[in-house]
Order: C-alpha cells, then sequence, then structure tokens
C-alpha cells in the first residue's frame, strides 16, 4: 500500500518534532543575538572611551601650549580609527585649534545598522593637565559612525541563524528516516498483510514486524488477528444463517399465497361491511336530524300551550282572588313552571351532548336565587319535611355566572331531595369556596346504595326499577346536573348511605363580583321556642346575631309563667295562646308551607306575624324589623319592589295563537304599553305602514307569512332603521336563535315567558317613562 510522504505517520511525527525545535533553536538564537546586541552596544562605548584616554594627555598638552600644528598631527591620527569620522579640538576660549572629517561609509545594510545603534555617536573630553584638573584647557570633540560595529554585529547575527536553521534541517532528516525504520515501515508491512487478507476465505494470523511484538505495534497485530478471527465466527454464522432464510423463504411464499387469498375473501366482506356502516351512518345522521325535528316540534308545541297557560294564571293572579282561590292558582301556576323546567332539562340535555351548550356571564344574587327555588319547590315537600335555606352570611352578594343553570342545578338537587324524603329535613345550603361557591343539598330521605351511586348520573337512569315505580321521575335531572357542573368546570359528588340520607354538593368555580351585602343592625332581645335539632333553629342562630340582635334559645319547659324578651319567634302554632298569656311581646310563627294562620285566627295574638317556610333573608329581616320597630319598615339591602307600570311605548305584538295574543297583551298593557295586533307577517308590514312603532314583538311560526320573512322584508324596507324586532318563539334549540339574527331580529325571547323577563326585555330595548 503506497502512502505519500505527507500523509505517513513518521513525516508528521518528525515534522511536528522538528517545528518544536526549529521554534525553540530559532528562540534560543534571538536570545543569543539579543545578548550579542547588548555586549556590542557596550563595545562601541568602551572603544571609544580608550581612545579618547589614550588622547587626553596629548591633546591637554598641545591645548595648553596652543600648539595648531601638532593638534593637527593629533586629530589626523585620530581620524585613522575606522569608527572616527570628525575630529576636532577646541581651547578654552572656543578656538579650534584643529578640525578634520571625512564622510560616513556607505552599505544597503546601514539602514538596519542605524536602526539598532544609531547612525553617529557624539563623545567630548575635557583637557586639564594633572596638577590642574579643576582648570579646563578646552575639550576634544569627536563624532563615531556606529555602522563599523554594526555591520560586524549583523554579520555574526546572520551566521548564528543560518547555522540553527541548518541543525534544525539536518535533525529534521534523521528523525524522518528514524521514524520511517521504527513506525512508518512496520505499520505498512501490517496494512498490506491485512488488505491481502479476505475474510470470506480461511482466516489466516498477521504476522508482526520484527523487534515489535512487545510494543503498540504488535499489540495492535494482536487486536487485528482477534478481530478477524470473530468476523470469521460471524461470517460463518451468517451464512448458515442465509441458509435457513432461504429455505424461510420457500415456506413464506406458500404462507404468503395462502394468506393472499384469506385477505381477498376478507376484503370483499369487509366492503360488503363498510356499505353496510355507510348505510347506518347515513341512518344515524337522518335519525339525528329527525330526532332535532322532534326537540323543535315538541318544544314549540309544548311551550304554545304552556305559555297560554302560564299567561292566563300570571293575569288572574293579579286581580281579585280570595286566599284560598290564590293559593289555587299559584299551585297550579307554580306547577307549570315545573313543567317548563322539565322541558328545559331535556332540551339542555339535548344541547350539552350536541356541544351547543352555551353559558352566560352576568352578575346575579346567588342567595336570593336559592331561596327563591327553594320557596318555588316547597309545594313538593311532605308534611313531615322540614325545608329549610341556609345562606352563608359571607356569601357574596353578586357573583359572575349564568344563573340560569345555576338555578337548575339548585332545582335539580333539591327536586330529588324533596322526591325521596317523607320524613325530617331538607337543607339547601350556599357557603363561598376559596375558588367560588358551594351549593350543598342534605336530605335525610331513604339514601342510594353504593353500587347505585355512578349510575344515578346516567341520562333516563335511577338508582332501580322499584325507584321509577314508587317515587316516579325521568332520572334526566341529576344527569343534567352534573353535565351543568362540568361545563361551569365544577364537580358533583355524592355522599349517600342506603337508608340514611343523601348529601350532594356542587362546587362551582363563580368568582365573586360584590362582596356580601350589609345589613342594618336590629336591636333587641330574641327568644326562640323551636323544636330541637330543626332547621329553622340553625337558620336563626347564624342570622340573628349578624343582625344585631341578642338572642337565648329555650324549651316549653324552660319557660315560666312570664317571659322577659323583645321578640319571641315559635313554629308551634298549637303553643300561641299559653305563650301570649305569658309575654306581651311580639310573636312571630314560622309555619309549614299552607300552615299560615287565618285573620280570625291571628288577631288575638297580636302583635303577631307569621311566615311559611322555607325563610328567606330579606322575609324574615322584614318581619323582624317589622316587629320590633313598628314605624320604621325600611326596605331590606338587595330587594326591590318592581312598579307597575314601566313603559309608554307602542308594542306592536306579531302572534297568530289568540290565547298567546291576550296573554302577551295583559302583560304588556299592565306594564303601561299600548299594544298592536297582527295576525301574521302580512299584518304586521301594513300595519307599519299605517301606524309608528317603538318595538315589535315577532312570532315566529305562522301562517300566511312567518316572523323571519316579515324581519326580513321590514330590514330591506329601510323605513325602519332603529326599529327593535324581538322573536317569540317556542323553539329553544341553539340554532333558532341563530337563525332570528340572520333573519334580522335584535333579540330572543323563549316561550312560555315570565313576566319578569318581559319587563328585562322591555327595560333592555325601550326607555323607562317618567
Amino acid at each position: 500500500m503506497d502512502i505519500s510522504l505527507t500523509n505517513r505517520l513518521s513525516f508528521k511525527q518528525a515534522s511536528i518534532t522538528v517545528l518544536v525545535a526549529f521554534i525553540l533553536g530559532t528562540l534560543l538564537s534571538l536570545v543569543q543575538v539579543g545578548l550579542d546586541y547588548a555586549s556590542e552596544d557596550a563595545a562601541i562605548d568602551r572603544e571609544i572611551r580608550s581612545l579618547l584616554e589614550i588622547s587626553h594627555n596629548p591633546a591637554a598638552r598641545i591645548a595648553y601650549n596652543i600648539d595648531a600644528e601638532l593638534a593637527q598631527e593629533l586629530v589626523v591620527g585620530l581620524l585613522r580609527s575606522p569608527a572616527v569620522i570628525r575630529a576636532e579640538i577646541i581651547d578654552s576660549s572656543g578656538l579650534t585649534l584643529a578640525s578634520v572629517q571625512r564622510p560616513a561609509s556607505r552599505s544597503g545594510y546601514r539602514v538596519l545598522s542605524d536602526m539598532l545603534f544609531g547612525d553617529s555617536r557624539q563623545f567630548v573630553d575635557q583637557l586639564f593637565v594633572s596638577h590642574e584638573p579643576d582648570e579646563s584647557l578646552g575639550v576634544l570633540r569627536l563624532q563615531v559612525d556606529t555602522y563599523a560595529f554594526g555591520n560586524h554585529f549583523l554579520e555574526r547575527s546572520l551566521l548564528t541563524l543560518l547555522t540553527g536553521f541548518a541543525r534544525s534541517l539536518l535533525l529534521a532528516l534523521i528523525l524522518l528516516v528514524l521514524f520511517y525504520f521504527m513506525l512508518t515501515k512496520p505499520l505498512i508491512s501490517t496494512i498490506r498483510s491485512l488488505t491481502e487478507r479476505d475474510p470470506k476465505k480461511d482466516f489466516e494470523p498477521i504476522p508482526c514486524p520484527r523487534n515489535h511484538e512487545l510494543d503498540e505495534i504488535g499489540t495492535l497485530v494482536a487486536v487485528i488477528n482477534q478481530q478477524l478471527s470473530s468476523i470469521h465466527d460471524v461470517i460463518d454464522l451468517r451464512r448458515e444463517a442465509e441458509d435457513r432464510l432461504t429455505q424461510y423463504l420457500g415456506e413464506l411464499e406458500h404462507i404468503v399465497s395462502a394468506r393472499t387469498a384469506e385477505l381477498k375473501a376478507t376484503n370483499a366482506r369487509l366492503t360488503l361491511s363498510n356499505n353496510d356502516l355507510e348505510a347506518a351512518r347515513r341512518t344515524a345522521l337522518e335519525m339525528a336530524q329527525a330526532r332535532a325535528s322532534l326537540l323543535a316540534s315538541m318544544s314549540h308545541e309544548i311551550r304554545t300551550p304552556l305559555n297560554g297557560l302560564l299567561g292566563m294564571l300570571s293575569l288572574t293572579l293579579d286581580g281579585k282572588l280570595t286566599d284560598e282561590q290564590r293559593q289555587q292558582l299559584a299551585i297550579a301556576h307554580n306547577s307549570g313552571k315545573i313543567l317548563v323546567e322539565l322541558l328545559n332539562d331535556i332540551l339542555d340535555l339535548s344541547k350539552h351532548e350536541a356541544g351547543q351548550l352555551e353559558l352566560e356571564r352576568i352578575p346575579f344574587d346567588l342567595g336570593t336565587l336559592a331561596e327563591d327555588t327553594a320557596s318555588l319547590l316547597s309545594q313538593n315537600a311532605s308534611p313531615m319535611v322540614e325545608l329549610t335555606c341556609l345562606v352563608d352570611p359571607r356569601l357574596p352578594a353578586l357573583i359572575l355566572g349564568d344563573p340560569t343553570r345555576v338555578r337548575q342545578i339548585v332545582s335539580n338537587l333539591l327536586s330529588n331531595a324533596l322526591k325521596f324524603t317523607r320524613t325530617g329535613r331538607v337543607d339547601l345550603r350556599v357557603s363561598p369556596t376559596a375558588s367560588g361557591v358551594r351549593v350543598e343539598v342534605r336530605d335525610t330521605g331513604i339514601g342510594i346504595a353504593a353500587e347505585a351511586q355512578a349510575r344515578i348520573f346516567q341520562p333516563y337512569t335511577q338508582a332501580g326499577a322499584g325507584i321509577t315505580r314508587q317515587y316516579g321521575g325521568t332520572g334526566l335531572g341529576l344527569a343534567l346536573t352534573r353535565r351543568l357542573c362540568e361545563a361551569m368546570d365544577g364537580k358533583l359528588v355524592v355522599e349517600s348511605v342506603e337508608g340514611d340520607g343523601s348529601r350532594f354538593v356542587a362546587d362551582l368555580p363563580l368568582p365573586s363580583h360584590q362582596p356580601a351585602q350589609q345589613w342594618t343592625f336590629l336591636k333587641g332581645q330574641a327568644t326562640t321556642l323551636c323544636h330541637p335539632g330543626s332547621g329553622l333553629e340553625e337558620l336563626l342562630a347564624g342570622w340573628l346575631p349578624h343582625w344585631g340582635l341578642a338572642f337565648r334559645q329555650r324549651t316549653q319547659e324552660e319557660l315560666g309563667n312570664q317571659v322577659e324578651c323583645d321578640l319571641l319567634i315559635c313554629d308551634d302554632s298549637s303553643q300561641l295562646p299559653g305563650l301570649r298569656r305569658a309575654t306581651q311581646a311580639p310573636i312571630l310563627l314560622v309555619t309549614s308551607y299552607g300552615g299560615l294562620l287565618g285573620t280570625e285566627g291571628s288577631e288575638p295574638l297580636a302583635p303577631f306575624s307569621q311566615l311559611a317556610r322555607p325563610l328567606s333573608r330579606a322575609a324574615l329581616y322584614k318581619a323582624l324589623q317589622q316587629l320590633l320597630s313598628p314605624g320604621q319598615t325600611d326596605q331590606p339591602p338587595g330587594t326591590t319592589d318592581v312598579p307597575a307600570s314601566l313603559h309608554k311605548a307602542r308594542v306592536l305584538l306579531v302572534e297568530d295563537n289568540a290565547v298567546n295574543q291576550m296573554v302577551a297583551r295583559g302583560m304588556l298593557v299592565k306594564l303601561g304599553c299600548e299594544v298592536g295586533i297582527a295576525a301574521n307577517g302580512v299584518e304586521a308590514i301594513e300595519y307599519l305602514q299605517e301606524n309608528p312603532a317603538d318595538l315589535v314583538l315577532m312570532d315566529c311560526n305562522m301562517p300566511v307569512m312567518d316572523g323571519y320573512e316579515a324581519t326580513r322584508r321590514i330590514r330591506q324596507m329601510a323605513n325602519w332603521p332603529e326599529l327593535p324586532i324581538i322573536a317569540l318563539t317556542a323553539n329553544a334549540l341553539p340554532e333558532e336563535r341563530e337563525r332570528c339574527q340572520a333573519a334580522g331580529m335584535d333579540d330572543y325571547m323563549a316561550k312560555p315567558f315570565r313576566r319578569e323577563d318581559l319587563v328585562a326585555l322591555l327595560e333592555a330595548w325601550l326607555p323607562i317613562a317618567p
């Protein structure tokens, strides 16, 4: 194997060695040159000083005698020195006795010499006689050309550098030869032997170069021989593997042929299955569309009569009625609301499953919402069940969230607890947490078996078939509640023991918008006479001190003939006669739903007031304020009275259903509005062309021309650019809102709507009348 000279290890090693030796030799030569330069520079001054010392005495006698001829001979003699180019003797009076000079030498190396030693140097010797050293006779002045010395120095320096380079070159040649025979030649022989070997043939070890058995080359040859042996063994194994692989390939070809036939048959079956799946997919899509159409139709068909039912009941409740009639109609009205909530649950569950559930983020009063929901559902409570709404005094006055969805959570949990509790207590607790709020419902009902606790959150599923037969229900409430909690990034957990009640806790991360409300302190001493362990006892213990009232908890046995207090709170109407004989303080009676005393029964007990459970904070506060301070009946914080007439506006009601016309018109008239009626879109356009209007309530589904087309035509006419058009529809699905917006409607209100919903709508779109 031929390797070029510059690529051989011997050349590289010799090059590195010579380079190091050359650099070191050069440095040493430079040091020697530097020392020689210093010596030569000192020699110049030393030789001239010696020349001046020799010429001192003759020059002094010449200056003393003022002998010009001898002076001339002396300076000519001094000029014979190769380095002196000017000499002169001057007496003490400044007269030049003799002066001679000659030109400096010329040479190409003079520039370098002048750089090192200078072009010339001046020497001055003061002349005096030995017996009068202090009396100056004159001076002897010499000018020396340094080139005579610099030339000798440059010749020596050049010789020193050339000899150093020659030594380095000789060392390189010697090392190159030595390294070649000691390193390169044995390696080349080893490489040549390795190159000539064929690993596929029989293995023969590579011979080791002579005299290198114990050094690195011998070790390298031994390692190579070991690797060649391993390669030979691997090649033998690979040959055997290739032989076996050839055999396996033959067998594999037969297997592949058989599998190919099987795959063809399988592909044929998969093609048929794919066709079946595609048909099933189309069927599923059609069923989904049919389901959506069914939900829309069901929503419309149920909400339309419900709107008329609830509207008529609401209008009737505003009229003159007896207490019994008002209570009966209120129960019917609340039952209709429960039907609406059930319909909303079905639609909301469908929205959540379709990923179309949208959440609002507006401020609302969670405490009041919980109390209103508990009051609404109290009619569902068993006579032997005490329903209590316990609101933590630290709860923020307003929080940010979706009040409608939160109301559904509270309503579903509370309805579930009341349904399965026949005796005992049902408590609704609302409290703040570090991350938001907590809604907790605890009951003493039938409980839930451990194996059924995960199943109850599935849609249309209850804990067991016996539960459905005995208690009824659709199984939608808890499923929707958990999905609503998850949609708010919260969680719903249940703790229950069969036969020992249940506890549902919904933690919702709803931030505070306004801190807890401040109440005006009440003054006085209250005595409470409640059943031990009752919800009323816990409610009073939490809120009376918060309002500034001192109170004492007493039992019937602890009361004497006379009771000293400013107010007595009792939850047992049978004890009222005895209590009135024992005290003249005002009495507040707290009864169950529907257990209020009539006017004739309450007159002998005056001053007397009564409230029905579940108590709200505002109602309790107002009753306490009226009993403790009859002349001061301030409105409790957080409550407002909605005036009967808010607006003086012209409203066009476009509705084809006569009952719904009567309901909406009655509500609008009571709110102070002037109402025009149109039965379809054509009549609405004709009415607007002849009469002014401040707002249009537009039903969507009508004969002749529906609300969508009517709205589009109104917007196209451009005669009423700022006229608000509000959609009235019984279809509560999310795509209905989008369809209304696409048609050009400004807002949306689903049927059945409440008077409060209509008031809020008018406040948003119409100015309030003075």
